[in-house]
């Protein structure tokens, strides 16, 4: 058992800011958690254009999108200078057969991932712009709020171009939403620094979907892997 975990949470990736942890048609082998910094995943679209599929962040798992074909359908890239931990999947299943709560918190991690996917759809497919940007705001509050920091006050690691790629407006488009916000006193924008003063107004733009798809298996599946890691190191300083 602890020889599996010193295989398995052993390896760690660190990357640069513009680096690429996996491409799309990449071997698919293993999933990632996130201990440092964040990720963009992107894919083409049809007509060429490179398309922001999802935002991670600490705490958060990748590499999903390479499980059903065993190639990865995206590129995940550094937003900045960040650290994944490599989780291999055949090892990390056989581990979830012998750790019974491990297994259900990847089995829910996965349900909670194609509900998100499910919203995204929706956002993207029934929204206006002020209601879009709300509820990215919204949700990285949430986001940021269930891994100790602040909900609101945060910097924003996507560039004003990401954003829009991935709610599907022109970049003008955010700009402006942005400013409407500023202008009605629900957000304050400082370059990348956003600070959130009004998060009922905001509420009211997000509506129903103001929860958005914050994957809350996520930090605990994260916290079962720590729980994990302190299990390796107690092995490694007691010889």
């Amino acid at each position: 058992m602890l020889d599996l975990l010193d295989a398995l949470l052993g390896a760690r990736i660190k990357l640069k800011k513009g680096e690429s942890l996996y491409r799309a048609g990449d071997a698919f082998h293993s999933l990632f958690a996130i201990r440092l910094g964040s990720l963009k995943t992107t894919v083409l679209a049809e007509d060429g254009r490179e398309q922001v599929s999802g935002y991670h962040m600490l705490g958060d798992i990748i590499g999903l999108d390479g499980i059903g074909t065993e190639r990865h359908g995206c590129q995940a890239v550094a937003l900045e200078d960040t650290e994944v931990c490599v989780l291999p999947f055949e090892r990390l299943e056989d581990l979830a057969r012998e750790v019974p709560p491990l297994q259900h918190n990847l089995y829910q991690f996965l349900s909670r991932e194609i509900s998100r996917d499910h919203n995204v759809m929706l956002l993207l497919g029934s929204m206006r712009a002020e209601e879009r940007l709300a509820v990215f705001l919204l949700n990285l509050a949430d986001r940021y709020r269930r891994r100790g920091y602040s909900s609101t006050e945060y910097v924003l690691r996507m560039t004003r171009e990401e954003i829009g790629s991935y709610l599907g407006l022109k970049l003008e488009t955010v700009s402006r939403t942005f400013s409407k916000f500023v202008d009605d006193g629900i957000v304050e924008v400082k370059q990348r620094h956003v600070r959130i003063l009004d998060a009922e107004a905001l509420k009211l733009y997000g509506g129903t979907y103001s929860t958005d798809c914050a994957n809350p298996a996520a930090p605990r599946l994260r916290a079962t892997t720590d729980a994990l890691m302190v299990e390796q190191g107690r092995k490694r300083l007691t010889g």
